[in-house]
């Protein structure tokens, strides 16, 4: 029983597949969400308790050591502490929306590979099935000039032309049988199936590749909404919370607490059973460590910003050359591989006919060509979905109407 061909839709599915690209975000994103719980925490009541074994003695001349075991349970809880946990959460929290934002690009990627590989899987058919051709036609002129020569009519010179030009096409028919299961190795890693090879691909329509490319002007004014850039403004957000989270240092804190404590060794009533309360802590001296943060926070901020601008420089100039590459795809290579389609068609056409009346023997020759015609023609539609495909992950969503901003 023969297996359906694989479809680009059911490729495209594994993109959500478990793969070491997509675990490594996954990791990423919820280590962010871990240190957004551990920042959210920070405010919460701890309770401890805390036992002792002590002995004391009294300042009466001649008193021996007593016991003065204790045991005590205090509750706390921070009421304010000037902005300080606010930040910190904050700045998990921006972390960990940028950590998502990066997890979704990963997907995005995941899709694009897999596309191009099952692209370059349907090329690879095509090329080997021309090489094929070629070689063999190569072969045919051989094999007659062979013949020709044990009759002296084609000198030893002109065999070995054909022969190596025989020589050299049958090489490159058999590098293209190769690239066949490498290709097909490579999507079935993008896909997470190593070595589960798919014989037949479906050569998919690519409706997309027709519609109307908007300009470059309108495309720009969707960078600032690209999933990089939404991403780096959320790290540069976070910068700025944790610089806020570091000058707040110096800034006191104020708790509630709560005790509960058992003398059982001491005699006296004002032993404090019981004792509840509100504490101030205000920070008077906390040598360098706290201007030493400041300035690596502040240091990590201006390298941000840096990397920011340079981000937004780099994917202002992918934009342009994915919309440059798509326009001469779209305006001019479509085109012109279609015309060469059809002119070998035509070619084929005829050569089937001269051959059929015994005027020509090239037939094998047209078939070749007519392949490597196709080749070109499939090859500028699968350049041309990629290009389309990339500019819509870069830019996070699907690409506007041409003429619309």
């Amino acid at each position: 029983q023969n297996a359906k061909p694989l479809t680009l839709e059911a490729a495209l599915q594994a993109a959500d597949a478990p793969h070491p690209d997509l675990q490594l975000a996954e990791a990423e994103h919820n280590l962010a969400l871990a240190d957004q719980a551990y920042a959210g925490a920070q405010s919460d009541f701890s309770v401890i308790l805390q036992g002792r074994l002590q002995g004391s003695k009294s300042t009466i001349p001649g008193a021996d050591f007593s016991a003065d075991n204790n045991v005590r349970l205090t509750a706390r809880k921070n009421l304010y502490d000037f902005g300080r946990s606010e930040n910190s959460l904050g700045a998990a929290r921006s972390v960990a929306e940028s950590r998502e934002r990066a997890l979704l690009q990963v997907r995005d990627q995941r899709r694009i590979d897999i596309m191009e590989r099952y692209f370059n899987v349907l090329l690879a058919d095509l090329r080997a099935v021309a090489d094929d051709e070629f070689m063999t036609v190569a072969f045919l002129s051989f094999d007659r000039a062979r013949e020709a020569h044990e009759q002296k009519l084609v000198s030893t010179v002109d065999l070995r032309e054909l022969e190596s030009r025989f020589q050299h096409l049958q090489e490159k028919r058999n590098l293209s049988r190769r690239q066949q299961r490498y290709t097909r190795e490579l999507l079935a890693e993008a896909m997470n199936q190593p070595g589960q090879l798919a014989v037949d691909l479906e050569d998919p329509p690519l409706p997309g590749n027709a519609r109307a490319l908007p300009s470059f002007e309108a495309l720009s004014a969707l960078i600032e909404q690209s999933p990089k850039i939404l991403s780096s403004n959320k790290l540069l957000e976070a910068s700025r919370q944790r610089l806020e989270s570091v000058r707040a240092e110096n800034n006191p804190t104020l708790d509630a607490e709560f005790e509960a404590g058992e003398y059982p060794n001491r005699k006296l009533e004002g032993r404090d059973a019981l004792r509840a309360g509100v504490v101030l802590t205000w920070p008077l001296y906390q040598g360098g460590r706290n201007s030493a943060q400041l300035a690596r926070e502040q240091a990590q901020f201006h390298k941000l910003q840096a990397e920011h601008e340079k981000l937004r420089r780099g994917i202002s100039l992918a934009l342009l050359s994915l919309w440059s590459q798509s326009d001469q795809l779209q305006k001019s290579a479509r085109n012109a591989a279609k015309i060469q389609a059809e002119y070998r068609d035509l070619a084929l056409e005829r050569a089937r006919g001269q051959y059929e009346v015994e005027l020509k023997t090239n037939l094998g020759e047209s078939e070749a060509y007519t392949v490597e015609a196709k080749f070109r023609q499939r090859e500028v539609e699968f350049q041309l979905a990629l290009t389309l495909a990339r500019m819509e992950a870069l830019l996070g969503q699907p690409l506007p109407k041409a003429g619309t901003k």
